[in-house]
């Protein structure tokens, strides 16, 4: 049973309250196993949602993109939600309605500021590290003027719920004789072997050959 406290009243979840999560640590995890993250934010011509690559540093989530992209220009200005979703499962019942899915997913909401230029180098370096450490020694870093007409933000993480479901389905007790192949249908996100491009003449690095077998 969850012992922690909503952070917020926005953030209690109502509808399917038995799995909801808050700890801090869930939250990170959950960001940590993502490379896309999806924001909805609204301007002038209506509500946006829109996917972009993200990552994390202690207690905050980042993104980048140019400077003069709409969506960081209103994220700056206004509330915004975050979600990530990694979808575990399947779940088939007895009865339809009884269908569900096992799901890992959080919301983060508030307000993203922009970093300063040497926490924007800094974390950029920390957003390689993410897709694939040890890359960023050996690439060409980002020069002056790309990172000049870069901008990162960040969003803290303290105002986040998780909703997490696991394990089997749950019949009622009128539908159990019903003969239907009830269970779950896994799924995992799989990893396949590296494609080198046709131009490259370099030996794979230790963290490509590993990319297969990596956590």
């Amino acid at each position: 049973m969850n012992t922690t406290p909503p952070p917020t009243d926005r953030t209690r979840v109502r509808r399917g309250a038995a799995n909801a999560a808050y700890e801090p640590e869930l939250v990170r995890a959950i960001v940590d196993a993502a490379y896309i993250c999806h924001i909805a934010f609204s301007d002038g011509q209506g509500a946006h949602c829109i996917p972009t690559a993200c990552w994390r540093e202690g207690d905050h989530l980042y993104i980048h993109g140019s400077n003069g992209s709409r969506m960081l220009k209103q994220l700056m200005a206004q509330d915004a939600c975050v979600t990530i979703t990694h979808l575990d499962g399947l779940v088939l019942a007895r009865s339809a309605f009884n269908h569900t899915m096992n799901y890992r997913s959080v919301m983060i909401y508030g307000r993203f500021e922009a970093v300063g230029e040497a926490e924007q180098r800094r974390t950029l370096d920390a957003f390689m590290d993410h897709l694939a450490p040890g890359r960023r020694l050996e690439v060409r870093g980002g020069n002056d003027k790309e990172h000049a007409a870069t901008t990162v933000l960040r969003i803290p993480l303290a105002e986040a719920a998780c909703k997490v479901r696991s394990g089997g389905p749950e019949d009622d007790e009128e539908d159990m004789g019903i003969a239907a192949w009830v269970g779950e249908l896994p799924m995992v996100r799989l990893r396949t072997g590296p494609v080198a491009d046709a131009a490259c003449a370099v030996a794979a690095p230790a963290y490509v050959r590993d990319w297969v077998s990596a956590p």
